[in-house]
């Protein structure tokens, strides 16, 4: 190859990487980070058990590389719906508005096929990720300050303090959506609560939300 030229990518090459992507994100959001070894993803893929580390240099880096897309993804998502909901209110959207674009994105993603799994990836992450992912979760504030203001700017009679703290709590309700929590829900109400579809779910959620925001 001629001095200062650059490899074409193999496509062949980029197809195995999205294998392994793939395969990787089912099996560790099913199994659990720690259960899952590079031999158990080389094996379920079909590919050399060297691969893993020829695409991303380690087990860790493949585990954040999914997290990093997924994240990413999900992140785009919010930010598109937040833009949309300030577009119909010509830069003022209603406090429920916002938080359908903060709510929404990630319960539709838990009950859609392959977007099950990638919510289940980023559940774990958050219990059982990496060092770098919790670094990341931790210091990656730039789309929630987006939503913080958009909430400050609904409600300013609102101390920006308690603003803050009442966005706090709505992520915890979005983290603590997890089956372990719907089956003890289902078995406190003797099944009055069986019906949480995703968009009844979100009703339920923003009606409750919302009432804080405007207390």
């Amino acid at each position: 190859m001629p001095e200062g030229a650059t490899r074409e990518p193999d496509p062949g090459e980029s197809e195995t990487r999205s294998h392994l992507l793939a395969v990787a994100e089912r099996l560790f959001a099913l199994k659990g980070f720690r259960n899952v070894s590079v031999r158990e993803i080389t094996a379920e893929a079909g590919v050399n058990l060297a691969s893993v580390n020829y695409h991303f240099g380690s087990r860790d880096r493949l585990l954040f590389e999914i997290f990093r897309r997924r994240t990413g993804e999900l992140s785009r998502e919010r930010a598109r719906r937040l833009h949309e909901a300030q577009s119909r209110a010509s830069g003022a959207p209603q406090v429920r508005d916002i938080l359908e674009a903060l709510f929404g994105p990630p319960l539709r993603w838990a009950e859609s096929g392959d977007r099950r799994i990638s919510m289940q990836f980023i559940i774990r992450a958050r219990s059982e990720g990496t060092e770098e992912m919790r670094q990341a979760l931790a210091q990656d504030v730039s789309l929630l300050s987006r939503f913080a203001e958009a909430l400050v700017a609904a409600r300013p009679d609102l101390p920006r303090e308690t603003a803050y703290w009442r966005l706090h709590f709505c992520l915890g309700m979005i983290h603590n959506n997890r089956f372990a929590e719907f089956d003890r829900l289902h078995a406190l109400s003797e099944g009055v609560t069986r019906n949480s579809a995703a968009e009844d779910l979100l009703t339920h959620m923003l009606d409750f939300a919302e009432a804080g925001f405007l207390a």
